[in-house]
């Protein structure tokens, strides 16, 4: 009888002819593989190459592919005879009766008469394994030579989301042999489970990778395959005859990919980890489009260690609608734990620095404010938060910030609603949207630049269509003010009169650093109670305040200033004594507050405030600042800017 191979079927994204390619790099950069994980498996064929070098652990969420390889993997003993006469009787039956297949889908990916056959042999071979006439294995074969069969003469373009109007129904059913080899599957293990729970509860040396790259679910792809290899006869709609699929979609073809991707990474237990990825990236229509990026992907390995990248040329499979040229395979290989690429940004005891570079930021000196705050706070209040510096870094049980600045409230909403990888993707989309610069993904050769004068001069045509189109937008764009603080000058925030955005370009993009910064800022603000309220300091409700253990912490625009919110009159005389007026209130209701300003500025005393501070009894705290115009030392004492934190505790 002929026979038939692993590798003998039409499947989306099948590495078989990058098989050698897999291997030459596995040979090359890794050594002590004793065990491969074939996370994905798919066909399978990349983890049966490695049969016969090691134990194989191979994991799919599709029955269809679990027959398979219950058939080329197990090590549960069969009777290869018994197979082969069973094969003949199927291939000789003559079915004219009516079943589930035959009224569901008759002369849709099979003629009616090959329908007929498959629900008979199909309804057989539950029956055999019932009446413990066949094994499980050997039930798995039959269904695999059944699946095998019908993939080879079904009447599409290899994937099951439609069927040819106009195809050829002739050819006949023949079921054959797999061509077994069963010497090396003793130690070999067969999952049917969801990947990211999967790798929670193994480990292998060697851990292969191969995700759906699109929107294209595989269960839509072989939902017919999939219903024969169940049998479960489920009721199925519309032109394509398929059954509900809903508890075998795959989050890897949503936007949601990155997410999954990070967390599947985290949880591995290996010594190496090989991921296969293209690039398709915008390339081609949008269900064709990798919903993972490169920088992603790189990004995410990073935290596991050293990084490799490997490409190859590849003919990518698609439904013949869409030409990809220059396609290549990608090989991401990540030495677990070895060199480990840098990945957290330099931070002091553990603070994290906000992306945002807000005018008078307190990242510099949060040690110092943060060592004169109280230990026992319930509520922290960030009033005047700006950058959100302090805010995202305190402990407390709650954490409220509150600034007057609608677009900065509304980005950080923004921000903590979003998931990172997922913000990432669309930003890196919105960066091609507007043909700015990603020194990251393609470095600053690629632009005609260097680190050292940057991209500014590249990107400012670029830069002020996409400031126009946010200006345009009346600030409801937090994607693209995001973007905009990106690419501006020190990644500022400045708006004109008439409301609209005004800093120019700047230097830098979308760069590792700022990725970096973005991701454990926005960590922070994922993992704490933190809430963002647009309001003025004057509105807060002081008696509902005191009624819990709270703490203000208040950075203001200094009147002694001259920082651009100060430009136009940002900050008055009203308002400081507005502010005092208040902090007064505060005191009175036993609420406890720390207060940054300046008590001297370029040779100007703040009288108001330090009488303020001896009247009242509040504690001045003097700062180190390291901001070039606060040194003591200096000769200009002209230029000299004494930072306080005023607390009343």
């Amino acid at each position: 009888m002929d026979k038939f191979e692993l590798s003998n079927r039409r499947y989306l994204g099948s590495k078989t002819k990058l098989i050698s390619f897999i291997h030459e790099v596995v040979n090359k950069n890794c050594s002590n593989i004793n065990s491969v994980l074939d996370l994905f498996g798919g066909t399978g064929v990349v983890g049966y190459s490695f049969n016969d070098e090691c134990s194989v652990l191979i994991n799919d969420i599709l029955k269809t592919n679990i027959v398979a390889y219950d058939t080329f993997f197990s090590n549960e003993t069969i009777d290869k005879n018994k197979i082969e006469g069973m094969l003949v009787k199927y291939n000789k039956v003559n079915v004219t009766e009516d079943n589930y297949y035959s009224k569901n889908f008759a002369d849709t990916y099979l003629s009616k008469d090959n329908m007929r056959k498959v629900g008979f042999i199909r309804d057989d071979i539950d029956k055999q394994f019932k009446n413990k006439k066949i094994n499980k294995r050997e039930k798995s074969i039959l269904i695999c030579s059944l699946i095998y069969g019908i993939d080879k003469i079904a009447n599409t373009v290899g994937h099951y989301d439609a069927y040819r109007k106009n195809g050829n129904l002739d050819q006949k059913l023949i079921m054959l042999m797999p061509n077994i080899n069963d010497n090396n599957n003793n130690n070999n293990r067969i999952y049917c489970e969801n990947s990211n729970q999967l790798v929670k509860n193994i480990s292998a040396d060697l851990v292969y990778i191969d995700p759906p790259y699109n929107s294209r679910q595989y269960c839509d792809a072989y939902h017919f395959l999939e219903n024969v290899a169940l049998n479960k006869k489920p009721e199925v709609f519309g032109t394509a005859r398929k059954m509900d699929r809903s508890n075998l979609k795959s989050k890897y073809c949503t936007a949601k990919a990155a997410i999954e991707f990070a967390d599947l990474i985290e949880n591995i237990k290996a010594k190496y980890i090989l991921v296969s990825y293209n690039n398709t990236g915008e390339k081609g229509n949008a269900r064709s489009n990798a919903k993972i990026s490169d920088s992603q992907i790189m990004e995410i390995l990073g935290k596991k260690g050293e990084v490799k990248v490997f490409e190859q040329e590849y003919a990518l499979f698609n439904t013949g609608k869409t030409k990809l040229d220059d396609h290549k395979e990608r090989l991401f290989l990540c030495i677990v734990g070895q060199k480990k690429n840098e990945y957290i940004v330099n931070s002091i005891s553990g603070l994290v620095k906000s992306p945002l570079n807000y005018t008078g930021g307190k990242y510099k000196i949060l040690t110092q404010l943060i060592d004169k705050f109280p230990k026992d706070i319930d509520m922290f209040f960030d009033i005047f938060s700006g950058g959100g510096n302090v805010g995202v870094n305190i402990e407390a049980n709650k954490i409220i910030c509150v600034d007057i600045n609608d677009r900065l409230i509304s980005l950080f909403k923004y921000l903590q609603n979003e998931e990172y990888y997922h913000l990432v993707n669309h930003l890196d989309s919105l960066i091609d949207k507007f043909s700015l610069s990603n020194t990251y993904k393609n470095g600053y050769e690629f632009y005609g630049c260097n680190s050292g004068n940057g991209v500014g001069k590249y990107n400012k045509d670029k830069f002020l269509n996409l400031r126009s189109k946010y200006n345009k937008s009346n600030g409801k764009r937090d994607d693209l003010f995001l973007l905009l603080i990106i690419y501006s000058f020190n990644n500022q925030i400045r708006f004109n009169n008439k409301g609209d955005f005004n800093l120019p370009v700047g230097k830098r993009d979308f760069n590792g650093s700022l990725r970096k910064k973005l991701q454990l800022f926005m960590d922070k603000l994922h993992s704490k109670e933190i809430s963002f309220e647009n309001i003025d300091f004057r509105r807060l409700d002081v008696d509902r305040i005191s009624k819990v253990n709270s703490f203000l912490y208040l950075d203001p625009p200094y009147y002694l200033g001259d920082a651009s919110y100060n430009e136009n009159g940002g900050w008055t005389a009203k308002d400081e004594d507005d502010l005092l007026n208040f902090l007064k209130l505060c005191d009175g209701k036993q609420i406890r507050f720390a207060l940054s300003n300046v008590i001297e500025h370029k040779g100007k005393i703040h009288d108001k405030l330090l009488n303020w501070c001896l009247s009242n009894g509040f504690n001045i705290n003097y700062i180190n600042c390291s901001y070039s115009n606060s040194n003591y030392h200096i000769k200009d004492k002209s230029l000299v800017t004494r930072e306080v934190l005023i607390t009343n505790y």
